[in-house]
C-alpha cells in the first residue's frame, strides 16, 4: 500500500494535525513518509509565491527538500470552497495531475499521505468532489472525527459514504479539537457502535502539534503499521 488518503467530517476538524502528527510518529520510528495536500483554499503571498499554511506546516514535518508544489499542487489564495477558489482562479483542478505528483512522491517514500480539503463530498469543480479525487488515487482512506457537539451526525454520514463509494474504510481517528468537550466519553462510546470499530487511535487536546509525547508517537505508530499490514494482507 503506497498511501492513505485522510479525510475528515468537515472542515476545521484537524486533519493536518493528524497528518503532521501521523508523519512526525512514522519519521521516528524511521519510516520514510510523505505528504500532500493536494488542494489548498487560503494562502498566502511570500516573494510573489501563494503558499498554504496546512501543506507547509506538513511540508516542515516531512523534514526534507522536497519541492513545495510536488507537495501542493493547487494552492489558492481566498479560504473559500475550492471549486469557487478554483473558477475565481481560472483554474480546473485536475485529479490526474495531483496522481502524477502522487506518483512521484511514491517513488521517493515509503508511504504518501494524502490530506483531503473540507469534507468527504466537498466539491472542487461543479462534478468533481474530494471523494472523485480519492478514487483516482485508489488509497484505503482514513476518517478524522473531531470530536465536538454535531460529530456523531456528521461521521455516521461520512463513513456511510465512503463505504457506499466503494471506497475501502480503513478505519478512524478521533482528535478532541475542544479541550473538556461535554460527553465526550459518551460520543466515543456511541461512534465505537455505530461506526463498528474502534478508534484508531484518539489524539488528545494540545495547543500544538509538536506537543504529542514520545509514547503517542509510538502508538501512533504502532497502529498505522498494523494497519498497512492489514490493508496488504487483506489486498493479497
Amino acid at each position: 500500500m503506497p498511501g492513505i488518503f485522510i479525510t475528515g467530517t468537515d472542515t476545521g476538524i484537524g486533519k493536518t494535525f493528524v497528518t503532521v502528527a501521523m508523519i512526525n510518529a512514522l519519521r521516528a520510528q524511521g519510516v520514510r513518509v510523505a505528504g500532500m495536500k493536494p488542494v489548498g483554499s487560503g494562502a498566502d503571498r511570500i516573494n510573489g509565491k501563494l503558499y498554504n499554511e496546512d501543506a507547509l506546516l506538513i511540508k516542515q514535518a516531512m523534514g526534507t527538500s522536497v519541492d513545495y508544489d510536488l507537495i501542493n499542487p493547487y494552492c489558492f489564495a481566498p479560504p473559500v470552497s475550492p471549486h469557487i477558489a478554483a473558477q475565481q482562479a481560472g483554474v480546473e483542478i485536475r485529479p490526474a495531475k495531483i496522481q502524477q505528483h502522487f506518483q512521484q512522491l511514491e517513488q521517493t517514500f515509503d508511504l504518501v499521505l494524502v490530506e483531503g480539503v473540507g469534507g468527504w463530498l466537498a466539491p472542487l469543480s461543479n462534478e468533481l468532489t474530494v471523494a472523485d479525487l480519492a478514487k483516482q488515487l485508489c488509497l484505503p482512506v482514513i476518517m478524522v472525527v473531531g470530536i465536538r457537539l454535531g460529530c456523531l451526525n456528521h461521521a455516521s454520514l461520512t463513513a456511510a459514504a465512503i463505504r457506499d463509494s466503494g471506497m475501502n474504510f480503513a478505519g478512524w481517528i478521533a482528535n478532541d479539537v475542544q479541550q473538556d468537550t461535554q460527553s465526550a466519553g459518551e460520543q466515543l462510546a456511541y461512534l465505537r457502535h455505530r461506526l463498528r470499530t474502534p478508534p484508531l487511535f484518539e489524539i488528545k487536546h494540545h495547543t500544538t502539534i509538536s506537543s504529542s509525547t514520545e509514547d503517542e508517537q509510538k502508538q501512533i505508530c504502532l497502529q498505522l503499521q498494523n494497519l498497512i499490514l492489514n490493508v496488504e494482507t487483506n489486498a493479497q
